[in-house]
């Protein structure tokens, strides 16, 4: 993660350490992660030490901490300590597990929809109005624009795919990996290329990526890994937070954030080309409303009794 993208995220919310470094955990260096791992498991305590016993309780060196604030675009221990208390004095949702109230459907769900809004909330301190606003902007200009991306993260790219070309947004994807990498050396200057993964680490969508860029296409990355090489190779990084609560191995909630992201990116382009976006999604749904009418007319006249 750049330390430019580190300040402003800094400046925009005082609120998103947490999540910036949970998001950042997968990718550091033994020393920083051992940091970055006190901090998450208990941030009060590591407000409350001084600088000399969390240098001997992560094992690193007093400087490697101050090194360690600096990249995420503080001026030092004190001011990560300052952020933490604004951080945890908010008023925040129980996740998954820490409930206590029972275990019947509704508390279920009350749970899972919590680990949404939670992550929800957190990815919007991850992504200053101005990384958006960029990734708009080589949207709204790009000739054709290709999306990359394979397993769960798949259907992310997909629906993003074909809800661009719903509002009049030349967009290509492909589900085969070879046939993706064919796709990314297609490219050209004035194209843009987007990639979607949790780990931000798939080879496959990180070689397009990278061979996209290197044809001249700009890149755009939606991720739930902070410095990952996924985000390294991109352009515009946009980062979905990454997922506290697991179902059948499943980071499902990652899958949300992607969602909202994405979501976020298509409104941001249809509000910069509303009249045309609305030209384009008129035309799409009155035939396909037509296509439902005529499906519906024939399915009663097969089964009159429906």
């Amino acid at each position: 993660m750049s330390e430019n993208y580190a300040r402003r995220l800094a400046r925009s919310d005082g609120r998103a350490l947490l999540p910036l470094i949970k998001g950042r955990l997968p990718t550091l260096k033994r020393a920083q992660r051992r940091i970055a791992e006190a901090v998450l498991d208990d941030p009060e305590r590591f407000m409350a030490c001084p600088i000399s016993e969390l240098a001997g309780q992560c094992g690193v060196s007093a400087g490697a901490i101050v090194m360690f604030c600096k990249s995420l675009g503080l001026k030092g221990l004190p001011a990560m300590k300052l952020g933490l208390a604004r951080e945890l004095s908010a008023p925040f949702l129980d996740t998954m597990g820490k409930s206590k109230s029972g275990n019947g459907s509704g508390t279920i769900m009350r749970k899972v929809f919590d680990g949404h809004i939670k992550a929800l909330n957190d990815t919007v301190k991850l992504n200053p109005p101005e990384i958006l606003d960029a990734a708009v902007k080589l949207l709204t200009k790009a000739h054709r624009t290709a999306l990359f991306s394979i397993g769960l993260s798949y259907p992310v790219a997909y629906s993003l795919s074909v809800r661009m070309r719903f509002i009049g947004l030349p967009s290509l994807i492909e589900y085969d990996a070879h046939l993706q990498v064919a796709l990314a050396a297609e490219l050209l200057p004035g194209d843009v290329a987007i990639g979607v993964s949790v780990a931000g680490n798939t080879r496959e969508t990180v070689e397009c990526v990278r061979l996209a860029k290197s044809r001249g296409a700009k890149t755009i990355c939606i991720t739930n890994s902070i410095d990952s090489p996924l985000a390294q190779a991109a352009d515009v990084r946009l980062y979905a937070a990454p997922s506290e609560v697991r179902y059948f191995q499943a980071p499902l909630t990652s899958r949300v954030t992607q969602l909202a992201v994405a979501d976020a990116l298509l409104a941001g382009v249809g509000m910069r080309r509303k009249r045309r976006a609305m030209a384009h999604l008129r035309r799409a749904e009155e035939h396909l409303l037509e296509h439902r009418l005529t499906v519906s007319s024939s399915s009663k006249r097969l089964h009159p009794w429906n």
